[in-house]
């Protein structure tokens, strides 16, 4: 068996030409263009890449796009007076603050500050809160971008064995919480998991976000398996995921790459919010 590979940028690409003819429909009827605000604090290159895909895309899609660079040692009160501000801005329909921060500042308060009207990134304590009730709310971008993936891939998780190592706010847990409410059994693995292997041996789905190179391994996944790779890792010049691409197709049956897999998903799943935000402040 050698697995299909999931084409994340073509999976991207159909999403991003239906969010631009709604925008379009948007603009057109009722006068409205999505805005995205983006805030950055610091210098860290990896940040300053991320929000300028962001950036890309909003254009590509015709958003109104804004960004708000702060110092390292922006103060704290700085950057939720711009969110206040933000939060007033009849123009900006989502705000997104680039993580992770400095250490000198309080992710949870700053995330907190933001409207949940606003919450494209699907992590403030309402946003969580209403996937946990499955009410109506925003998703976190990337556990909504392998749901969708797997969606138009015709792969249905009800009732599958999904094991998922990553129990971060961004990614595992989120995850979890979409994929129960898909009908799936899920299992979370972590730093503290004891025979990580041996659950990792037994699912038909399995989600990897652990931030080493080749983690997993052929020996490690079963016959027909689903591996999704959410890692981004860098060697010798080159990026690369948590699984050991080239052995792991072998047995599986589907398989994302690296670049190219859920990358693309997660910035496009963040525009489709910024719409969905856009069309909810019509009904206010």
């Amino acid at each position: 068996m050698v697995a299909e590979i999931f084409d994340g940028k073509q999976i991207a690409n159909s999403i991003e030409e239906e969010i631009i003819e709604e925008t379009k429909e948007l603009i057109e009827k009722r006068g409205v263009i999505p805005g995205l605000a983006v805030i950055l604090v610091g210098s860290d290159p990896g940040s300053q890449v991320y929000v300028n895909i962001k950036r890309k895309a909003s254009s590509r899609v015709t958003f109104h796009f804004e960004d708000y660079v702060f110092p390292d040692t922006a103060e704290e009160k700085e950057i939720i007076d711009l969110i206040e501000r933000l939060n007033n801005d009849d123009k900006i329909h989502g705000i997104l603050v680039q993580l992770p921060l400095p250490k000198h500042l309080d992710e949870n308060r700053v995330i907190s500050a933001i409207s949940p009207e606003k919450d494209v990134d699907g992590l403030h304590p309402i946003s969580a809160g209403n996937l946990l009730l499955k009410q109506e709310g925003f998703v976190a971008n990337t556990p909504a971008g392998i749901l969708e993936m797997l969606r138009r891939s015709n792969i249905d998780v009800k009732g599958k064995d999904v094991v998922i190592v990553n129990r971060s706010k961004i990614v595992g847990r989120p995850l979890m919480v979409l994929l129960i409410n898909n009908d799936a059994t899920v299992t979370v693995c972590h730093t503290k998991t004891k025979d990580i292997k041996t659950h990792m041996k037994r699912a038909d789905i399995l989600v990897v976000a652990v931030g080493t190179p080749k983690f997993v391994t052929a020996d490690m996944v079963k016959e027909g398996v689903i591996v999704i790779d959410v890692g981004i890792n860098r060697v010798e010049g080159k990026l690369c995921g948590d699984v050991d691409f080239e052995n792991v197709k072998e047995k599986a049956s589907y398989i994302t790459p690296v670049p190219g897999g859920v990358g693309p998903l997660t910035v496009v799943m963040l525009m489709r919010n910024v719409l969905m935000a856009a069309k909810r402040s019509l009904k206010k």
